[in-house]
C-alpha cells in the first residue's frame, strides 16, 4: 500500500504540519529548474484519480484518531496536488470531521484556471501558490511545464481564486537571479502579485540543490531591496528561503535511520526511502532539513540530488 500522509514536522510558516501526499513521485505540470525533487518524470496537466480517494482518507483517519497536536494539515509531497481528483474530497472530509485543524494547500497555480480546482480550493484556510514571472519566455525558461501553459492566464485564474475564495492567500514569489530580478521583469512581476491581492508574499529563493545546478540565490542586499520594493503597495512580505522547515522533531527515530543510510554511500532521497521503509515525501522534508543544519552534504546527478555525510574528525 502507498503511505499518503507524512510527517509531522515543524515548518517556520506553518508551524507543526502533518502532510498528504495525493500524487505518484514527480507527477507535475512543471519541471522547475529549481525543484529540490529533481526532475519531472510525469509532465501533464490532466487531472485523474492517482490513488483511491477512499484509501488515502482511511490513513488519515487512522492518524487523526488520535487527536495529534497539529497546526496544519498541509496537501504537498511529490508533486502537483491539484492534478489529483482526490483533493476536493478528503479536503471535504478534513472539514467536515476535523475543523480543529487548519488546512493549507501548497501548490505551483497553474491548474487555478480550471473552476473545478478552485473550487476544490475553497475548502482550505490556506491556499499558497506559486508566481515567477508575467513573461512567457522567462516562464518557460523558470518552470519548462507542460505544453499549452500560459502564464497569463495562470495569473488571470489566481486573480479569480482571489475573488471566488475567503481563506488567506500566501503567494510564493520565487527569486532567481539573472531571469526574474531584473528592473523591468520585477515592475512587471510586481503589478502580477498586486492583481492577485494575495494576504502575503513570501519572497522564496533556492538555498540547496535544485535540478540544475546553475540556479542561484538572490545575495542578502539585493533580496532586501526586492523585499522593500514588493512592501510599497502594503501587502506584508516575507523572507522565507526555499523550505520552511525549522528544527527537526525531536526524538525522530527516523533520523536517525536516514543518518545511517547515508554513512554508508551516497543515496537520492528515493533511495533512502526504499531501503528504509519510510515515506518519500517525509524523507526529503527531512533531507531538508538536514542540508539546512549542515548535518547532510547534496549535489545534483544523473538520477537526481544525492546526500551524503563527510566522516567526522
Amino acid at each position: 500500500m502507498t503511505h499518503h500522509i507524512f510527517g509531522p514536522v515543524i515548518s517556520r510558516r506553518l508551524g507543526r504540519s502533518l502532510g498528504i501526499d495525493l500524487i505518484p513521485f514527480k507527477t507535475c505540470s512543471y519541471n522547475c529548474v529549481y525543484c529540490e525533487c529533481g526532475a519531472t518524470t510525469d509532465l501533464t496537466s490532466q487531472r485523474r484519480e492517482f490513488f483511491r480517494t477512499d484509501e488515502i482518507i482511511h490513513q488519515l483517519d487512522t492518524i487523526l484518531s488520535s487527536t495529534p497536536k497539529l497546526n496544519y494539515i498541509t496537501f504537498a509531497g511529490s508533486g502537483e496536488p491539484t492534478l489529483s481528483l482526490s483533493l476536493g474530497p478528503v479536503l471535504a472530509h478534513l472539514k467536515q470531521n476535523y475543523d480543529q485543524y487548519q488546512v493549507a494547500v501548497l501548490t505551483n497555480g497553474s491548474l487555478c484556471t480550471d473552476p473545478d480546482v478552485r473550487r476544490d480550493l475553497l475548502r482550505a484556510d490556506l491556499v499558497s501558490p506559486t508566481i515567477t514571472t508575467p513573461t512567457q519566455e522567462i516562464f518557460e525558461r523558470i518552470h519548462r511545464p507542460v505544453p499549452g501553459l500560459s502564464v497569463t492566464r495562470i495569473i488571470q485564474g489566481l486573480e479569480s481564486l482571489r475573488n471566488e475564495y475567503s481563506g488567506q492567500i500566501w503567494l510564493e514569489v520565487f527569486l532567481i537571479p539573472g531571469l526574474n530580478t531584473i528592473e523591468n521583469e520585477l515592475s512587471l512581476l510586481r503589478s502580477a502579485v498586486y492583481r492577485i491581492r494575495p494576504d502575503r508574499i513570501q519572497l522564496n529563493y533556492l538555498d540547496r540543490p535544485g535540478t540544475e545546478a546553475w540556479v542561484s540565490a538572490p545575495d542578502p542586499l539585493q533580496l532586501q531591496r526586492i523585499q522593500e520594493f514588493f512592501a510599497e503597495g502594503g501587502i506584508p512580505v516575507d523572507i522565507t528561503g526555499f523550505d520552511e522547515s525549522g528544527t527537526l522533531l525531536t526524538q525522530d527515530d527516523s533520523i536517525a535511520r536516514i543518518d545511517e543510510t547515508l554513512r554508508r554511500r551516497p543515496c537520492t532521497a528515493e533511495d533512502i526511502a526504499h531501503m528504509t521503509g519510510l515515506q518519500a515525501p517525509e524523507v526529503r522534508k527531512k533531507l531538508a532539513l538536514m542540508v539546512q543544519q549542515g548535518i547532510v552534504q547534496a549535489k545534483s546527478g544523473e538520477r537526481g540530488i544525492f546526500y551524503w555525510i563527510s566522516s567526522k574528525d
